[in-house]
């Protein structure tokens, strides 16, 4: 482990051009601490599966290497289901046991191809994404030949996985453009049904092929599959029967957003369209119209219990309200001249917050080196202000890449630790980065693991495509090598109090695109994080902190008449000290603690 002096983050510079809606806004300049002599993530030896590795207050549990059929075929995204990890792969998906993540087994790998193979849970069923022109309904490796063809599956493909050791192949939802990734909606209105947003990013199929699919401006065809998302409808009685049941047109009224000078170099095209072979033909992308505004979202991140949704959406980070499941509508839009491609959003517990990623480049490019800007291929966080969008800051890994790693931001997901807003993210080969954002004007990196370059002569694709927190193990989907398992440690960042609190919280299914309310048991490590929160931040004295450390530790010894008679006085004093101290909330949130584990004990 690294010392934890040595992490650093990039100085955030002014944000040329951001918009929010039709109005210019400025960003906030912050600035930063001094950069270290070395990071000890730069100059790691390069190699597949024997690289160099540089860890900074983490613990790396396991590496579990892509079965065959699968291996040197990427990995993409990640869903979990009870002590399963269901790994997406361009050739299918793999279910993982991790009930020992130090030593993670495989279960199944169903062979399956289409790109990208985005996965997701909902209580028995799994559901796959289908984009590419290679994809089979029959699930055949040989692809497909024809430029119209039955035999093509582009769209949602639904698999029964009662039983995760042989999901059971059981419908698809065929769609214009297919589906690049895809999210899961429940509507707690609806308890019949679930639904899936449709993220399809590539050009108008044939009507040959899909009949009523179109490419032409919706002005002169309202049945156009531009500017539009599909809403998939699956009845959980009879899945098989899932069927399209509205198409949002969320898009409409944007213009062309500026942006920045992003001059894809020879090489860059090379290696776009290496990625894209491994995919099988995939038909180009329309050309702009109606004001050049976008004509899709790449992601959609929804959190029900808010009724709120993020949308990246290629030129835009839209912001959403699907109170009404079914029907979408766009409520604020934000553009920005640093941002090239809007990837994919990720809300703050409270829904005040909401973080956009920028894949610039596509994923197969270095965009981390020393000599590209740290505003670009980052992270842009916003406040949500009465549903609106307000700029704050950028945030982008501090340590430098070399021209041979594929870099930029994808995806992540919170970490549950109690009043704070902390994200652990996947750079592909610039690792992972896990970062607090609870001031959105300063985000600051806390801990972090990287691997030297696949190959240092030649850019091949690897690093991490998705990480997620999920039941207390960090969880990765490596691109090139398999799938990772890390523990938190804690650090001057983070309290072991604060990890043993996160840890209390389970849930049964997790996507990270459909973001649950997280919701804390009472216990003890959760009161002590706040504890450990307020010395931190010095807004209790250090009597005090001592004081209520001692309390806590007779409470937990007594028997439980005596543990209850300590813990309700120990709550009302603090109750009444809140207002005294320089973080008030926080007081507060300590002593709701104190006083729901008085009632459980």
């Amino acid at each position: 482990m690294f010392p934890s002096t040595l992490l650093f983050r990039y100085s955030r510079l002014a944000a040329a051009g951001l918009a929010l809606t039709a109005c210019a806004r400025t960003a906030t300049v912050v600035s930063s601490p001094a950069a270290p002599e070395r990071d000890p993530r730069v100059g790691l030896k390069s190699g597949l599966h024997d690289a160099g590795e540089a860890i900074s207050n983490l613990a790396l549990l396991s590496t579990a290497k892509s079965p065959q059929g699968f291996a040197g075929v990427t990995n993409s995204d990640l869903a979990f289901s009870g002590k399963y990890a269901i790994q997406g792969n361009y050739n299918g998906f793999m279910v993982w046991d991790m009930t020992n993540p130090s030593r993670p087994s495989l279960v199944k790998s169903y062979l399956c191809p289409a790109s990208q193979s985005d996965v997701s849970v909902y209580k028995n069923l799994l559901f796959v994404s289908s984009e590419g022109l290679g994809g089979r309904l029959d699930c055949g490796t040989q692809g497909v030949k024809d430029t119209v063809s039955s035999e093509r599956i582009r769209g949602i493909r639904i698999f029964d996985a009662t039983d995760m050791a042989n999901p059971k192949y059981i419908g698809n939802v065929q769609t214009c453009r297919g589906s690049h990734t895809h999210t899961v909606v429940e509507d707690p209105k609806d308890k019949d049904n679930v639904y899936i947003y449709i993220s399809g990013s590539a050009g108008v199929r044939s009507p040959r092929e899909l009949p009523g699919c179109a490419g032409t401006n919706p002005d002169n065809d309202p049945n156009s599959a531009l500017f539009r998302i599909e809403v998939i409808q699956v009845p959980l009685a009879r899945p098989q029967d899932a069927k399209m049941v509205n198409s949002a047109r969320i898009f409409e009224g944007l213009t062309a957003p500026a942006r920045h000078a992003d001059i894809m170099t020879a090489a860059d095209s090379a290696r776009m369209a290496a990625r894209a072979a491994q995919a099988g033909p995939r038909p180009a992308r329309p050309p702009a119209m109606r004001g050049g505004g976008p004509t899709q979202c790449h992601d959609i991140t929804v959190y029900p219990s808010i009724g709120l949704a993020g949308g990246a959406c290629g030129g835009y980070g839209l912001l959403l309200d699907i109170s009404d499941v079914k029907n979408p509508i766009r409520i604020d839009a934000a553009a920005d001249s640093n941002f090239a491609f809007w990837h994919s959003a990720t809300f703050n517990n409270d829904g005040t917050k909401i973080l956009f990623t920028d894949e610039w480049g596509g994923g197969s490019a270095p965009r981390c080196r020393s000599t590209d800007k740290p505003e670009w291929g980052a992270n842009a966080i916003f406040s949500i202000v009465n549903r609106k969008l307000k700029f704050h800051s950028y945030y982008k890994i501090p340590a430098p890449q070399t021209n041979t790693e594929n870099c930029v931001a994808h995806n992540g997901s919170l970490i549950p630790i109690p009043g704070r807003d902390i994200m652990v993210q996947g750079w592909y080969q610039g690792g992972i980065s896990i970062f607090d954002w609870s001031n959105p004007d300063k985000p600051i990196e806390i801990a972090y693991h990287d691997r030297g370059p696949v190959s240092d002569s030649s850019l091949v694709s690897g690093g991490s495509w998705s990480v997620y927190w999920y039941n207390g193990t960090i969880v990765s989907s490596e691109i090139a090598r398999g799938m990772d398992m890390f523990d938190m440690r804690p650090s001057q960042f983070v309290s072991q109090n604060e990890i043993d609190a996160a840890k209390t919280v389970r849930w049964t299914q997790l996507n990270a695109q459909g973001q649950p309310k997280i919701s804390w048991p009472p216990s003890f490590a959760l009161a002590r994080a706040f504890v450990d929160q307020l010395e931190r931040n010095k807004c209790l004295s250090a009597a005090r902190i001592a004081a209520v450390r001692t309390a806590l530790s007779g409470a937990e010894r007594s028997n439980a008449a005596a543990r209850q008679t300590t813990l309700t006085s120990l709550s009302t004093e603090l109750a009444g000290e809140a207002a005294g101290s320089c973080d008030g909330k926080r007081v507060r949130m300590l002593s709701d603690a104190i006083r729901d584990l008085s009632i459980v004990s």
